[in-house]
């Protein structure tokens, strides 16, 4: 692999893609093992469940039709081949009056709101399409032009959303849009609703919170064969929709497939309230940087009376960790940003949009909503805050903490996206870390060695698995499943354990309230019992989303590259001077750690000197270094064995590594 090839193939476009990791474009919904029917337990679990909840209140459905305009035949996106970008049609069994057994009835419930899609109308001016990607988009009618916010995943469910409007609205051209944060689902259609040509010739303008383009990528990248791997498991990407299979993410429906792009902002909102008038519509923008999405901002459109609240209000409990792995968001500043709207917005709002789900109407339910909101995420920081400080453990502040009872039975408060138990756990981290202070936990042998001296202290795999069957009879699927991991990691191969383990998984799924949690379940309950997946190497990286990966963040990501056996010993300094940016970097290779500074040392091995587009046609495997050195592209001064020597020590990732099973 070429030096400057430096995201592996097939995780290219969730290093681009940040928060979602496009797992969609990975999709392979073929099992070879058809999943199980609920059990008794599961059964009886999901009945008792449907009595805690008022599926009486409807008000949900109301609003989520209210405005609705049209739609086409099951939101079908044409994609480049056979498969479509998007189609609701696959989950046309949620049409069913009442909720499958093998689903928990609240996310059922969810379900059956995400998969209503179309166009409709908030407010005078004011549009969104839903049901036509994970994320809505939102259009705003200026005087001669349109204003739209989040263009979607994908370009192709953009263009669509776009098209459907136009079906039913004046013609009018985009002017601008508008990113409310660094999440791939809210800019990668760009280039379905606008001609970057048109944006460089300054017709089009984009408008972005400030830290933007730093962020969009940096969240994910270091660790981005992982968290796309991860993500496979939490949105579901691998299993086909059905009763027992994918059913919803919680946040919508699923991610699209289809190109990412991305046009760099040609204006940020700096300020942490800024108003302006575009096309004349007044905008004020409220930043909140560090909520869901490091760079991210909410707006109020005053003379429609229009508040949205990005992805910081959504009807879901949203994630304080997210489990394809993020860093921890702060549950008490999330709470803060949201008060800080109420007051200023709240009384002055008639409705009130996110990014995702559906709008809702009213002043006073709308207060209403942003409080629990607020309520909702500042409960969870200082209640796990207060359990830690009594000594309590993360899985012991997940097992005892309960929402209180005006929230628990709040539907915008329910766990579709995020949970209280994960959530809870991610206040720990943040403030206490992986620790327990249990001297036992400091240095634990690791997972295989661990396993194989369990099952030999439970008597054996054999012993393990006869108890395990007993218990699974019972319905205590989570000690079965914790039981059958271990035996799984001490003996890959012991079918009746991997069966085991996926029937106790699968059963999980089938309870759980969130989209996440089961489709994290059924996915393990799939590769325990087929294996991991054979999925073709690929990916979305392109010209747009290299964009916007910093000089700086290229070279972090070369270090996290290095194989430290490969470097032991040796040492080099490599100059790099970018032509178009004028920056220079001194790459220094010692004590196997690659590091960079800005600058240039005179008596480095080597010096190369390039532009930025260069590097990127070589990242894309558009040419290679030598092509491009005798094209003139790039010039090598120095010691060429010295970069020839730094390529041999780069590593690549499997993006289909195990999860349920060791490595």
């Amino acid at each position: 692999m070429h030096l400057l090839h430096v995201l592996p193939r097939a995780h290219r476009a969730a290093a681009a893609c940040a928060a979602l990791a496009c797992a969609m474009a990975f999709a392979q919904p073929a099992t070879s093992l058809a999943p199980k029917p609920s059990e008794p337990a599961t059964l009886a679990a999901n009945a008792e469940f449907a009595k805690t909840l008022p599926f009486a209140d409807r008000r949900d459905f109301e609003d989520a039709m209210r405005g609705f305009i049209g739609t086409v035949p099951d939101a079908l996106v044409p994609g480049a081949g056979e498969r479509p970008a998007w189609s609701m049609k696959p989950y046309g069994f949620l049409q069913a009056d009442a909720p499958a057994d093998s689903v928990n009835p609240s996310l059922w419930r969810q379900a059956q709101l995400n998969a209503i899609h179309g166009l409709f109308r908030v407010t005078d001016r004011v549009y969104q399409v839903r049901g036509f990607d994970i994320a809505n988009m939102t259009i705003v009618e200026g005087d001669s032009t349109l204003i739209v916010i989040d263009p979607l995943l994908a370009a192709e469910t953009a263009r669509a959303a776009l098209a459907l409007y136009y079906q039913h609205r004046p013609r009018k051209p985009v002017g601008t849009v508008i990113y409310t944060h660094g999440h791939a689902d809210h800019f990668g259609g760009v280039k379905g609703v606008v001609d970057e040509a048109d944006v460089a010739a300054g017709k089009v303008q984009v408008i972005a919170p400030s830290g933007f383009m730093e962020t969009a990528v940096a969240e994910n990248i270091l660790a981005g064969n992982a968290m796309s791997r991860r993500s496979q498991y939490q949105f579901g990407s691998l299993l086909p929709p059905g009763v027992r299979g994918q059913v919803d993410t919680g946040l919508g429906k699923a991610l699209a497939r289809g190109t990412v792009t991305l046009i760099a902002p040609t204006a940020t909102i700096d300020k942490p309230t800024e108003e302006r008038t575009i096309d004349g519509v007044q905008f004020v923008f409220q930043l909140v940087p560090g909520s869901e999405a490091p760079s991210e901002m909410l707006m109020y459109l005053p003379q429609f009376r229009v508040l949205n609240m990005a992805e910081d209000v959504t009807h879901t409990m949203h994630n304080l960790y997210t489990i394809r792995g993020a860093e921890v968001r702060d549950g008490s500043l999330w709470s803060k940003y949201i008060d800080q709207a109420r007051v200023a917005f709240g009384d002055r709002t008639d409705v009130l949009i996110a990014q995702h789900h559906w709008p809702t109407t009213g002043r006073d339910r709308i207060v209403e909503l942003l409080k629990k909101q607020r309520d909702m995420y500042k409960f969870i920081n200082d209640q796990s805050l207060r359990l830690l400080n009594h000594g309590y453990t993360a899985a012991d502040i997940a097992e005892t903490l309960r929402m209180p009872a005006s929230l628990e039975q709040e539907w915008s408060a329910r766990g579709y996206y995020g949970t209280l138990r994960h959530n809870a756990k991610a206040v720990y981290q943040k403030y206490l870390g992986w620790y327990d202070a249990n001297p036992a936990n400091l240095n634990p042998l690791p997972p295989v060695a661990q396993a194989r001296k369990t099952v030999e202290y439970m008597g054996g795999a054999e012993a393990v698995i006869a108890r395990a069957r007993s218990d699974f009879a019972r319905g205590e699927y989570r000690w079965v499943a914790s039981a059958m991991s271990q035996v799984v990691y001490a003996d890959p191969s012991n079918r009746a354990a991997r069966e085991l383990g996926a029937d106790a998984l699968e059963q999980l799924g089938y309870q759980s309230e969130a989209g996440t949690w089961r489709s994290a379940y059924l996915v393990g309950a799939m590769e325990l019992r087929n294996g991991v997946p054979k999925i073709p190497s690929g990916g979305t990286a392109n010209a747009d989303t290299l964009k916007a990966v910093s000089n700086d963040l290229f070279f972090d990501y070369l270090g996290v590259r290095l194989d430290a056996a490969k470097a032991e010993g040796k040492r080099l300094v490599i100059n790099w001077n970018f032509t178009d940016s004028k920056q220079q970097f001194v790459l220094t290779l010692e004590n196997s750690a690659l590091t960079h500074i800005a600058g240039r040392q005179p008596d480095a091995d080597a010096t190369v000197t390039l532009s930025r587009a260069t590097l990127d046609a070589v990242t894309l495997k558009q040419t290679s270094f030598p092509a491009a050195v005798l094209a003139g592209q790039v010039r090598i001064e120095g010691d060429r064995a010295k970069l020839a020597e730094l390529m041999a020590m780069l590593d690549s990732f499997e993006p289909m590594f195990p999860v349920v099973e060791p490595r």
